[in-house]
């Protein structure tokens, strides 16, 4: 069973995704992780992220594993700092990078091959358009800086409100205007805004979809 679960920043689907792969007993890719990875690794080895042709090829010679919250590149284990925010400006440029995004694709789906429930922000609309189950979570502005916020706490980091809402915004808006493979709900995925739901609620409810789809079947 393949189910995709898309959104903007701070929608809830990493959260949400996990949640709902150990329900079912499948593993769990958060997507973005594989971008983040690529991105560490150009800043590590100084490639500017606006060099298309290097980062493509970096990208297509580096074997990303995730497992959860862990990340892998060629073995060597990126999780520590991947959420730095010295990445956040490169990182919309590393994503809309047709190159890359062919490169980590054929690497989700080769992760999909047995099963999988994967997060992202294409993965209904490009990497998985034929999952079994497909869904796209929204959320206000307001709900997703109160979000992000807390993430950013929990890191240990200090948030502000207001730098907050221009990454929220700039990151939505660059990821659904780009043209490779834009931020946008499949045509078949089932939306879900979440502002007044709980992370219990979200996940109950994609739960009882594919519970009631696979009964009806």
């Amino acid at each position: 069973m393949i189910i995709t679960i898309d959104g903007g920043v701070a929608s809830g689907k990493s959260a949400v995704g996990r949640r709902v792969a150990e329900a079912l007993g499948l593993p769990f890719i958060d997507s973005g992780l594989m971008y983040r990875a690529i991105t560490r690794l150009a800043a590590e080895r100084r490639i500017d992220p606006h060099d298309s042709e290097a980062m493509t090829a970096l990208a297509r010679g580096t074997q990303v594993r995730i497992d959860a919250e862990r990340v892998w590149a060629d073995g060597k284990e990126l999780t520590s700092g991947i959420y730095d925010s010295d990445f956040a400006d490169a990182l919309p440029v590393v994503s809309a990078t047709a190159g890359v995004r062919e490169a980590l694709v054929e690497q989700q789906r080769a992760l999909g091959e047995h099963g999988v429930v994967m997060a992202g922000r294409d993965i209904g609309t490009v990497v998985f358009p034929g999952a079994d189950h497909k869904f796209y979570l929204t959320a206000s502005l307001e709900e997703k800086v109160r979000r992000r916020a807390v993430q950013y706490e929990r890191r240990g980091e200090a948030a502000d409100d207001e730098a907050m809402r221009r990454e929220v915004e700039l990151r939505d808006r660059v990821d659904s205007e780009r043209p490779i493979a834009p931020l946008r709900p499949a045509d078949d995925a089932i939306v879900i805004n979440t502002d007044d739901l709980s992370l219990d609620d979200v996940v109950d409810t994609i739960l009882t979809e594919i519970g009631d789809t696979v009964g009806g079947e």
